[in-house]
């Protein structure tokens, strides 16, 4: 979940701040008569066992609370006997965010300019316009595979297609039809069309123009004023992305850490099997939407049955692991996914991805999705609580755990989990953006035919 930055409440941290800071306030009055000072301190002394039994009840009420969470994450009791969990409390950690420069601010004015493109109907193509096209290409004067599309969207200038295509729609005009006479360059990917002279015949449907920015579009088509007004609106928006860009990369810097350094003893049979039925499970569901067998899915992603099995496995190892150590990390920390924070968790899930209630959100991804979600969500929580957190502000990439880059060598964090990553990278945590990736995969070839050239 790609990207974690969900706010959290901690109204019950800062009941028990309160509770702990209102002690002996009482005490400093040793002038009263011995026997007055004998009846008040009986009284204190027995108004503090009150208020003692009482905060030890509530005390002992929220770990009753906390014990009774029957949900776990790990088919296992005693997490201890299968992982070996890394340091996850005083951990140093950067927050980094990226400084918005000024041409970060262009570049994103012109996107909006983009989406607010205009269809010409007079004039001819410039740089920097969108047409649509009907293109046909042919080799010898036989067409090629994936050298055809209709109704095909492109920027010019984009650098899409290979060089002099988009170069010659310049200048064509709505409805006029081209042949461009072009050469593949040498390192291309297909040894059939590497170097080889071809022909497109393009036809230009229709193409829309981005506006021009000035003070009356802006009061026309924003709630600014001005040029300026705006440009500073952009560049608020973009350091609050920033911001929140630097937070998500900072929770997941956090995991990582603890991840890398934590060591599985041994994998739970029992979940490891859930994991793997899990992941097949999924890949038949979208193999079945393509009206394909699994095989025949599998085949279209290029690789064999004997990789996806071993795909499998290691998914199943990547995700077991991760649930050992959180469920581990809440174990001993006497957190469950019933407890106060993560049904405020919960609560933020529910409206992070726009569903009516919980039942909803189970209905769409699944229970074990969810679970997990809450419990890696509350576990980031707890490390970030527990961490020493270092502000900086960079225009480069942003950096590691105590300021080290990841890229430096494969002991860094991020460096170490990123071969973990990569088979998890296959399903992840099963919610929207993953699956969104995933059915991407269905369309495959199809992207590579249109983008053939």
């Amino acid at each position: 979940m790609k990207k974690k930055a969900y706010l959290m409440v901690l109204a019950l941290c800062a009941a028990l701040a309160i509770t702990a800071c209102g002690t002996s306030t009482d005490q400093k009055d040793d002038k009263k008569p011995a026997a007055e000072a004998q009846d008040t301190t009986d009284k204190e002394d027995s108004g503090s066992a009150d208020s003692k039994e009482s905060e030890e009840t509530d005390s002992n009420k929220d770990s009753e609370e906390a014990a009774s969470g029957d949900t776990r994450l790990v088919s296992v009791d005693d997490v201890s006997k299968y992982v070996t969990i890394g340091e996850y409390k005083g951990l140093t950690l950067d927050n980094t965010v990226e400084a918005v420069t000024d041409d970060m601010v262009d570049g994103r004015i012109k996107e909006e300019l983009q989406n607010k493109a205009e269809e010409v109907t007079e004039g001819s193509v410039q740089n920097g316009d969108v047409v649509i096209i009907n293109y046909v290409g042919t080799k010898d004067g036989v067409a090629f595979d994936g050298g055809t599309a209709n109704n095909y969207e492109l920027t010019i200038g984009s650098g899409t297609f290979i060089d002099g295509f988009e170069d010659g729609i310049i200048g064509m005009k709505k409805g006029e039809t081209k042949d461009l006479d072009l050469t593949f360059p040498e390192e291309y990917s297909s040894e059939e069309l590497a170097g080889q002279e071809v022909v497109f015949k393009v036809t230009l449907q229709s193409f829309k123009r981005a506006p021009e920015l000035t003070d009356t579009w802006v009061a026309k088509n924003t709630d600014c004023k001005s040029v300026d007004d705006y440009k500073k609106e952009i560049r608020t928006t973009l350091e609050d992305e920033a911001k929140t860009s630097a937070q998500n990369t900072l929770r997941e810097t956090a995991w990582n850490t603890v991840l890398s350094a934590s060591e599985v003893k041994e994998y739970p049979q029992e979940d490891l099997d859930t994991a793997k039925t899990e992941f097949r499970s999924l890949y038949e569901n979208y193999a079945k939407q393509g009206d394909m067998t699994l095989e025949d899915f599998v085949k279209a992603q290029g690789i064999s049955m004997d990789d996806f099995e071993e795909q499998s496995g290691q998914y199943a190892e990547f995700k077991v692991k991760q649930n050992l150590i959180v469920q581990g990390i809440m174990d001993a920390e006497n957190m469950t996914l019933e407890d106060k924070k993560s049904l405020s968790i919960q609560d933020e899930l529910i409206k992070a991805y726009s569903v009516k209630d919980l039942a909803a959100l189970v209905d769409k991804y699944g229970q074990a999705a969810v679970d997990e979600s809450i419990g890696l969500l509350r576990v980031e929580d707890f490390i970030l609580d527990n961490a020493t957190v270092e502000e900086k502000v960079s225009a480069g990439d942003t950096q590691g755990v105590n300021g080290d880059d990841p890229s430096s060598d494969g002991s860094s964090a991020e460096g170490t989990v990123d071969e973990e990553l990569e088979a998890a990278d296959l399903l992840l945590d099963l919610m929207e953006k993953k699956k969104r990736q995933q059915e991407s995969r269905m369309l495959k070839y199809e992207v590579i035919r249109q983008k053939t050239i």
